[in-house]
C-alpha cells in the first residue's frame, strides 16, 4: 500500500514536472514568432559612401561665384565700429550709403553687364549689421536665383550672426571672420547643416523692399 501511494506521487511530480516543461516550450515559440514578426532594420551596406563634416568643408572651400564672392576682388571691409553700435536699433539703416555708381563698378568687377529685376543685389560681404563697411571691396553681386545658396539664405545667417553678438555668445570680430571666410561654411555651422526653403520664402518680402530700393542697372554703352 505504501509503496503504492509513493508511485504515485512520482508519477505526478513527474507529470507536473512535463506540463511545466512543455508550457515553457509553448511560450518561446510564440514569443520567437512575436519577434519574427515586427519588421527588422536592413543591415548596413559595406562599402557604402559616408557623409563626413570635413567632406563637406572640403566641398564648400571649393565653391566659387556666384555662390561665394573671389576673395580677391571682395576680401570684406569692416566699420571701426562695436558690437554696441551694431545692436543700436536702427543701426544699418543709418550707415547704409552706396551710391548707384559704386553699385555699377560692383557688377562690372564680376562682368555682369546687365540684369533683371531680382536676379540680383549688391550685397555686404560683412553684413552692415555686422559691422560691414560700404566699401566696393566688401560689395558683389548676389545672386537670388542660384540653388541652393543664394542671397535669401544668406541673410539667415547674417540675422543670427547679429542675435549671437547682440546676446553675447559671440565675438563681434569673429562673426566678421565668419562671414567673410567661407559664408556657405558659417551658414552650415551656425544656422542648419543644410539650407531651408522655408527660409526662402521668408525672405522674400525683404527682397522686394529691396529690389524697390535699389534701381535696375542698364548696359552701358562702350567708351569710343
Amino acid at each position: 500500500m505504501i509503496e503504492h501511494r509513493n508511485r504515485t506521487r512520482i508519477a505526478r511530480r513527474r507529470l507536473a514536472a512535463g506540463v511545466a516543461i512543455l508550457a515553457g516550450a509553448l511560450a518561446s515559440i510564440a514569443c520567437e514568432r512575436t519577434m519574427s514578426s515586427v519588421p527588422q532594420p536592413p543591415p548596413a551596406t559595406v562599402g557604402a559612401p559616408q557623409i563626413t563634416s570635413q567632406s563637406v568643408t572640403q566641398a564648400d572651400s571649393a565653391l566659387r561665384y556666384p555662390y561665394v564672392p573671389d576673395p580677391a576682388r571682395t576680401p570684406g571691409g569692416t566699420l571701426d565700429v562695436t558690437a554696441a553700435d551694431i545692436c543700436l536699433s536702427g543701426y544699418s539703416k543709418r550707415v547704409r550709403n552706396v551710391p548707384a555708381e559704386v553699385k555699377r563698378q560692383a557688377y562690372a568687377n564680376y562682368g555682369v553687364r546687365s540684369h533683371e529685376p531680382g536676379e540680383y543685389e549688391v550685397d555686404h560681404l560683412i553684413s552692415l549689421e555686422l559691422g560691414g563697411s560700404n566699401s566696393l571691396k566688401n560689395l558683389w553681386p548676389q545672386s537670388f536665383r542660384t540653388h541652393p545658396w543664394n542671397a535669401y539664405v544668406k541673410d539667415a545667417l547674417e540675422n543670427e550672426l547679429h542675435r549671437q553678438v547682440c546676446a553675447g555668445t559671440i565675438d563681434l570680430a569673429k562673426a566678421q571672420d565668419v562671414i567673410a571666410h567661407n559664408w556657405v561654411i558659417g551658414y552650415r555651422i551656425y544656422v542648419h547643416p543644410n539650407p531651408h526653403s522655408a527660409s526662402t520664402r521668408r525672405k522674400k518680402r525683404s527682397h522686394q523692399r529691396r529690389e524697390r530700393r535699389e534701381p535696375q542697372i542698364q548696359p552701358q554703352a562702350p567708351v569710343p
